[in-house]
């Protein structure tokens, strides 16, 4: 395997910005140190201005394959997330089929390990009749991330509302659950009100249909269950400002039994953005109005929230109910050929996430060394992820170099998603990423590839 001097780069970790080389050899970070040297048979690449990152590692993501692969296959995304610094993922169940059986779950895992550019696990579903296969994954507690709980809407038989289900898969699991929390009572109810006014539904309503309640009364469900258990419990997607009572910075993450991870678009956008961006912004949990992404900042920054993601879920500008015109600009389906409250929800989102944060770092709202901490450090902390997350000697060499003086625009000519398109079109990062490691490998150097070899499966170091 080819070894790599990184030289003269301020390394970003564990809190600290500190100048320095770093030696990758046989897929592992060797040295890190001030003026290191190496043999002749090292490639040197000169940091001098720039900043090295541990690569991101994306809790939550829908790469769509199997059964969806028109919206998206683990390819092209984990391509997509190495471009933008991502160097592991894990992935959803709501594929189809939906992964159900620890069967239908270790297909997900051959078709990465035959496919994906970047590190991978799979969580296994959870459905209301299905209790006994999803306690099988206590046995995989080392190669498996976690246990899926919609706890809302979803893809298929994956609304689990059945109390039994919920008692006995919280009680009994030995690795960690992560839920979508959103009240489907709740949800049909606010659709039920706002059907009957007889206006059509629009991309502004969904906020309205999935609101702050539903999500509150979820998550603090799901947290009930959890106490009473001393269940790992993982929420993802936090997108109220109520529920950030339920999440405290008392205590360090690695002593947390029950965590939050807020989405980069919760942090980018509010309700004032439907007017511009329509469906193209419509997700669950919805974006909501603007004192909600304020109180998740602060509750970011602080510790309330434990990391960032991305919820990263590609549908094709049809399903979203939108086109792009002859000049290239994505705009709203006419009255009667969009699909109006029936377009779907979800954002692809993970090529852009570290450069969207560069951003806010830019802004003054977050420093790199928090950037790090929640997008590598804490997700690895949180998940148990075995020598990864960190730039440390003996880890692997997951790394990715970020020239904060290098703009980049958002377009369809540089996005790599399957589905063709972004949210983010058009909006003009102040850094970009240039080199990415998976693995000790350089994927991604500036525009070119090695897709010679695929990432590797996700180890956790669990009891």
């Amino acid at each position: 395997m080819q070894k790599y001097l990184i030289k003269d780069i301020q390394i970003v970790n564990e809190g600290r910005i500190t100048s320095g080389d770093v030696l990758i050899a046989n897929g592992r970070i060797e040295r890190i140190g001030p003026s290191l040297s190496a043999d002749a048979n090292v490639t040197e690449i000169n940091g001098h201005g720039r900043y090295l990152f541990p690569g991101c590692i994306d809790d939550q993501v829908h790469f769509r394959e199997p059964g969806l692969t028109h919206k998206a296959t683990i390819a092209t995304e984990a391509k997509a997330a190495v471009a933008g610094g991502v160097t592991s993922f894990m992935e959803m169940p709501n594929t189809i089929p939906n992964a159900l059986t620890q069967e239908l779950l270790e297909d997900k895992y051959a078709i990465a390990a035959r496919t994906s550019l970047a590190n991978y696990s799979f969580f296994m579903g959870t459905a209301n009749n299905n209790a006994e296969e999803v306690l099988q994954t206590n046995k995989k507690k080392q190669s498996v991330c976690g246990i899926k709980i919609f706890m809302g809407s979803s893809t298929g038989n994956m609304l689990v509302d059945n109390p039994n289900t919920l008692d006995r898969v919280f009680r009994e699991s030995e690795v960690l659950i992560a839920t979508h929390c959103e009240d489907e009572s709740i949800i049909k109810r606010n659709l039920d009100r706002i059907s009957a006014t007889g206006k059509a539904l629009t991309a502004a309503d969904h906020p309205l249909i999935r609101d702050e309640e539903a999500c509150y009364e979820s998550s603090l469900y799901a947290i009930q269950i959890a106490k009473k258990y001393n269940t790992r419990l993982h929420i993802l997607h936090i997108s109220t400002e109520k529920e950030l009572q339920l999440f405290t910075n008392l205590f360090p993450l690695k002593e947390k039994r029950i965590t939050a991870e807020v989405c980069v678009h919760h942090l980018h956008f509010t309700s004032d953005d439907y007017a511009r961006l329509g469906n193209g912004i419509k997700c669950n949990p919805a974006i909501k109005a603007p004192h909600n992404k304020e109180a998740l900042w602060q509750a970011l920054l602080d510790d309330r929230l434990d990391v960032i993601a991305t919820d990263h879920a590609p549908h094709t500008l049809k399903e979203k109910g939108l086109f792009r015109d002859t000049d290239g600009c994505i705009k709203p389906l006419p009255p009667g050929g969009g699909l109006e409250g029936a377009a779907h929800a979800g954002l692809p989102l993970v090529q852009h996430s570290l450069s969207l944060m560069l951003y806010y770092y830019k802004q003054g709202r977050i420093s790199l060394e928090k950037i790090a901490e929640k997008m590598s450090h804490a997700v690895a902390d949180c998940f148990q992820v075995k020598d990864r997350g960190y730039i440390r000697e003996g880890y692997y060499a997951d790394l990715v170099i970020a020239d904060l003086d290098s703009p980049v625009t958002a377009s369809k000519e540089n996005i790599l998603y399957k589905c063709g398109w972004s949210p983010l079109e058009n909006f003009t990062f102040p850094a970009s990423i240039t080199h990415t490691w998976v693995n000790g490998r350089l994927v991604y150097n500036q525009g070119l590839w090695d897709e010679t070899e695929q990432g590797m499966r996700l180890e956790f170091d669990r009891k």
